[in-house]
């Protein structure tokens, strides 16, 4: 993200709504994803209250601040249900450039249980010591779960919103993809691993500890994050050419 500038971030958000309503992660108008703008002291672009993901533009992005009020005039009004998880990682995070908030049907039941996250799986082991786990207190809508949110995740970079769904932040948007497109895939195998019968396979802790190490490695190298968000990008818009 860094030398990016604004006209490039709303082109590249507005991206990344497409790809996930073009995957099928939406949940109709709800859920966001925010990134952070640079030279504007905790202000990060959002999507519009009342519109689907498909009808996100680079020019109806809203520019918000951390307590998710309007810092520039729109026609439109932000979600007030987006400010108090962007908001407080947004202002206590500065290594997060970028937050998407998901609860899809497969992450949605695997947050559900006492277990939560396997990372016994290929995806799942990428995300060994990456999850923070945060107990359900209703919609996040009050400023006094800010807290308690932002402890949760500490320093990692999944924060798992108990019996709702998780929120992932990286340093930039397709680092963020990368991170959200893992965690999708972790708990699709993870559901369709449940439905069958005997025990699984348990992976030895020095495994997973390498599993994640390695997946740490290519997420360091940003070039590999952001070719794959460019591919789906042009998968998408070959398919979808109302997003071109």
């Amino acid at each position: 993200m860094a030398g990016m500038t604004e006209a490039e971030l709303r082109v590249q958000l507005a991206d990344f709504y497409h790809l996930v309503s073009y995957l099928g992660w939406t949940e109709l108008i709800f859920n966001h994803i925010s990134v952070r703008l640079p030279g504007e002291e905790h202000a990060y672009l959002v999507n519009p209250m009342g519109l689907h993901y498909d009808e996100v533009t680079p020019e109806n992005l809203l520019v918000v601040g951390v307590d998710g009020k309007l810092k520039r005039e729109s026609p439109y009004k932000p979600n007030p249900a987006g400010f108090a998880l962007h908001g407080v990682i947004h202002e206590h995070r500065p290594d997060v450039g970028c937050i998407a908030h998901t609860h899809t049907t497969p992450i949605s039941a695997i947050v559900m249980k006492e277990a939560m996250i396997d990372h016994n799986n290929f995806n799942g082991a990428q995300l060994y010591g990456r999850v923070g786990y945060h107990a359900f207190e209703g919609i996040t809508i009050y400023d006094e779960e800010r807290d308690r949110m932002l402890e949760a995740l500490g320093d990692k970079h999944v924060l798992v919103l108990r019996n709702h769904g998780i929120a992932v932040c990286e340093a930039d948007i397709p680092l963020t993809f990368f991170l959200l497109w893992t965690v999708q895939r972790a708990a699709e195998i993870q559901c369709a691993a449940a439905a069958i019968p005997g025990p699984n396979v348990q992976l030895p802790e020095a495994i997973k500890e390498k599993c994640a190490a390695d997946a740490q490695r290519l997420k360091d190298n940003a070039a590999f994050a952001t070719l794959l968000f460019d591919a789906m990008v042009r998968k998408m818009k070959r398919e979808r050419p109302e997003f071109a």
